[in-house]
């Protein structure tokens, strides 16, 4: 599926169960990576929304669940270099959010391995992001500990997504698991 918003990691045993859960709410594909899906949702954070709303209901009907990581913008690179070109574009877009904040960037790579560090990528976009809100006039901090955003960055292949989840929908939403 080259047109993926949202990727969601499964435990052990429980690709089908996700799967039947996922599959109402849109369209769902298999991957070349152990326990990961990928899925075309007409809208990420409702799809979010509505599997917490079930987990509140019947928390055993999420069991096979390990992460859903919905993403907002998408971009696909062929090189290391090519990634972290489109991948500063990318995350310059959330510059406004973050002014003034306390956040972080996680990456989780799937592919390119030995090609692409996930810490080495982290620290790169984070000291850039650092850099452009210094020249913007205003100030970030990088913090592990409690952050006021988190900015998720998911690859899969030569294809990236990102997205950025505020303190409040980190607690709302712990199908998220970024920490």
């Amino acid at each position: 599926m080259n047109d993926w918003n949202v990727v969601i990691t499964v435990y052990d045993d429980g690709y089908n169960q996700a799967r039947k859960i996922l599959e109402g709410y849109g369209k769902v594909d298999r991957t070349d990576y152990f326990n990961i899906l990928l899925m075309q949702a007409a809208d990420p954070r409702q799809l979010l929304e509505a599997l917490q709303e079930e987990a509140d209901r019947d928390p055993e009907s999420m069991k096979s669940l390990a992460r859903i990581m919905p993403v907002v913008e998408t971009f696909t690179f062929q090189s290391a270099g090519e990634f972290e070109g489109k991948a500063r574009k990318a995350v310059w877009n959330w510059l406004p959010e973050l002014g003034g904040k306390s956040f972080h960037l996680r990456m989780h790579r799937r592919g390119f391995k030995g090609r692409l560090s996930s810490m080495d990528e982290e620290r790169f976009l984070d000291t850039y992001l650092l850099e452009a809100l210094e020249m913007a006039g205003t100030q970030g901090e990088i913090t592990f500990d409690d952050p006021d955003a988190i900015l998720a960055l998911e690859t899969v292949g030569p294809r990236a997504g990102l997205s950025l989840w505020t303190r409040a929908e980190l607690e709302r939403y712990p199908l998220l698991h970024l920490d």
